[in-house]
């Protein structure tokens, strides 16, 4: 006997029906950027490993855990996206999209990769929908960003996930926080991986989730304590601009994210119907990473959103979403005459953006119908050896029941018609 094979531990895999759903989930979050002026990026599956080391920060969980990297056959070390902003940043200046006008506004979608421990809502394989815009510094645009991925979200009927937000601060702010939450540090009873961590990125470990870590962390001092000037007129004048486009938020001093490159504004979408993997999706600025990668000292902001932890939350607060029919009209041939024609309506109709399937095999009028329901079609098209010699079609709509024969001529126009009805 054959070997059966299995995808993957870990990865997101949709099969119909419910790969409509997933569909529904991206399609939702992409068209809200491309309302908001982005354009689309298509992004490599891997990258040389230096871009992620260099863009992403060495002492990060994703680079020093959970990247899938690899040697080619030249030698050259690559890794598996585990993100998407150090990608585009890279495409940005390696294209000089930057040269054609500020801000580079952009969208991507697709799977990225990290090498986690599976469970609900953490995968190995797992899929985003993001958008960077680089070469701006105002304050609006970083709402502008929150806003788009909230549009997305209420596309969808989402409305039990909450905005956190956060200042990372500038790069004075950032120094004088080291050195403050440094002192603090050294104070805890801390292992010694998590101690190497705190010399080389304190950050690091306000984001370390172990409970036994968390609960060392009650007292540390917090970064809006030490903002300067300049990064707090920006942080308020975000919140100014939230509460202009009427956005709620929930002020959350400790968050930092996983990722090294985030400056000033940081955000996270959480719901919390989905347990302890609740975020759904997040983002920030990232002001010195396009300088970092070999580009001009260009600003930037963006986000990422988890298609796969928004169709979670989708389905935990019940809602029903995208088409679960294969198409909008089945065709049904009775005789190998019968065939010929509605293979010719049926190639019209999908001419005319008319999802159209076709009962193949030469199956009785019975079995044909049964595919029919299955297929979630709409109308019902049969033409048997008497239809075709009275040039009709019979039209059966399985919503209402009810059922008309056209001529063959007018077929395709009153498929339309009932359709549209």
């Amino acid at each position: 006997m054959a070997q059966k094979f299995q995808a993957p531990k870990g990865v997101a895999e949709y099969t119909p029906p419910d790969s409509n759903e997933f569909l529904a989930v991206r399609t939702s979050l992409a068209a809200a950027a491309q309302r908001a002026g982005y354009s689309y990026l298509e992004l490599p599956i891997f990258e040389d490993t230096a871009l992620y080391v260099r863009g992403v920060g060495e002492s990060t969980d994703v680079v020093s855990k959970e990247m899938y990297t690899f040697d080619d056959r030249g030698g050259r070390s690559l890794t598996l996206r585990p993100e998407g902003t150090a990608g585009v940043v890279r495409s940005v200046v390696e294209h000089n999209l930057d040269r054609a006008g500020l801000p580079v506004k952009v969208w991507y979608a697709g799977p990225f990769f990290r090498a986690e421990r599976p469970q609900q809502g953490r995968y190995r394989q797992f899929n985003q929908v993001g958008l960077e815009a680089l070469g701006s510094d105002d304050p609006a645009l970083d709402a502008e960003v929150i806003a788009v991925a909230a549009e997305g979200f209420a596309a969808l009927g989402l409305t039990g996930y909450r905005i956190l937000l956060n200042s990372l601060g500038d790069t004075t702010s950032r120094l004088e926080y080291r050195e403050v939450l440094t002192g603090f540090l050294q104070k805890l009873d801390l292992d010694e991986a998590t101690r190497l961590r705190a010399q080389q990125n304190p950050l690091r470990v306000l984001d370390d989730k172990r409970p036994a870590v968390q609960s060392q962390l009650a007292d540390a001092p917090l970064m809006v304590d030490v903002l300067s000037e300049s990064a707090r007129d920006h942080h308020e004048a975000v919140r100014h601009y939230l509460r202009e486009l009427r956005i709620e938020w929930e002020d959350a001093p400790r968050l930092v994210r996983g990722l090294d490159y985030y400056t000033r504004t940081t955000f996270e979408f959480v719901h919390d119907g989905l347990g302890a993997q609740s975020a759904i999706g997040g983002g920030g600025r990232f002001d010195g990473l396009m300088a970092e990668l070999g580009g001009q000292e260009l600003p930037g902001i963006g986000f990422g959103l988890g298609v796969d932890r928004t169709l979670l939350a989708c389905r935990a607060e019940g809602l029903e979403i995208g088409d679960q029919s294969r198409c909008d009209v089945f065709l049904i041939p009775v005789g190998e005459k019968a065939k010929a024609r509605l293979m010719s309506t049926g190639s019209d109709l999908r001419a005319r953006g008319i999802r159209t399937d076709f009962a193949f095999d030469g199956r009785s009028l019975k079995g044909s119908m049964r595919a029919a329901d299955r297929s979630g079609a709409k109308l019902v098209a049969i033409v048997g050896d008497s239809e075709l010699d009275a040039g009709v079609v019979n039209l059966k709509n399985l919503v209402t029941s009810d059922q008309v024969s056209v001529s063959t001529g007018d077929v395709a126009e009153k498929i339309q018609e009932m359709l549209n009805t």
